[in-house]
């Protein structure tokens, strides 16, 4: 199967004794559109796994191609050189998030205080892509999930940097997302106590671009940065 290749899906991804939490099951879905809008949303995640019989938790860049995920990272970075190389190697356990705030909630007890929130978590096990063709196409995604369209503004990466860049794929099945939305849940007997309680939007946005010193002023700015001053992030 090719990087672009996405295989035939069920609606939902089959919960597992890993993906079903333990408090506050109503809040988790298996739905696939659900996932993939979460994951699609925002381009930073959170890769944790075991090294040396202690746990690392890294922050780095993510795209997804349909059921995959592709991970950004150097050729010398920790999770690239315990994954292995090559169609052989075991790869790495790992578990990745993803999480999005959405709103303070503010209650009238400090207990029952909260966020409003989307998340995914997604375990499985990761393999370095060595396949020349799915690299690149990786990369491309990488970089359009962080800026879309910038992949083809932009000189694509030469032999030496695709030697220096290394990207690990991770299959989306074992898989669930999990949503906080709502007001406050208080206690009926403290409704009358005189706190405000209620929910503070979060809300994101980008800024306007500041051009690289050495720009050459004549140069327009393009139309998806333009659109990306519109876009949540």
């Amino acid at each position: 199967m090719t990087a672009t290749e996405a295989p035939t899906t069920a609606r939902e991804y089959a919960p597992t004794e890993r993906t079903v939490p333990t408090r506050s099951r109503e809040r988790a879905s298996y739905d696939r559109e659900l996932v993939h809008s979460i994951l699609d949303e925002t381009y930073l995640c959170h890769l944790g796994f075991v090294r040396d019989g202690a746990p690392v938790v890294l922050p780095t860049l993510y795209g997804r191609i349909g059921e995959r995920l592709y991970v950004h990272g150097s050729t010398g970075s920790r999770p690239l050189r315990a994954a292995g190389r090559g169609e052989d190697a075991p790869g790495l356990p790992v578990c990745l998030t993803v999480t999005h705030v959405d709103g303070l909630v503010l209650a009238k007890s400090a207990f029952h205080h909260s966020i409003n929130y989307r998340s995914v978590v997604v375990h499985g096990t990761a393999h370095q892509v060595t396949d020349p063709e799915e690299l690149r196409t990786a990369l491309d995604a990488l970089v359009d999930h962080v800026v879309p369209g910038r992949a083809a503004d932009s000189r694509p990466g030469n032999a030496k940097e695709l030697a220096a860049t290394a990207v690990l794929r991770i299959d989306l099945a074992e898989v669930s997302a999990k949503v906080r939305t709502g007001g406050p849940n208080d206690e009926p007997e403290d409704a009358a106590l005189p706190h405000w309680a209620g929910v503070v939007p979060v809300r994101r946005g980008y800024g306007a671009p500041v051009p690289a010193a050495d720009q050459p002023a004549s140069l327009p700015l393009p139309g998806y940065l333009a659109a990306l001053q519109e876009t949540p992030c």
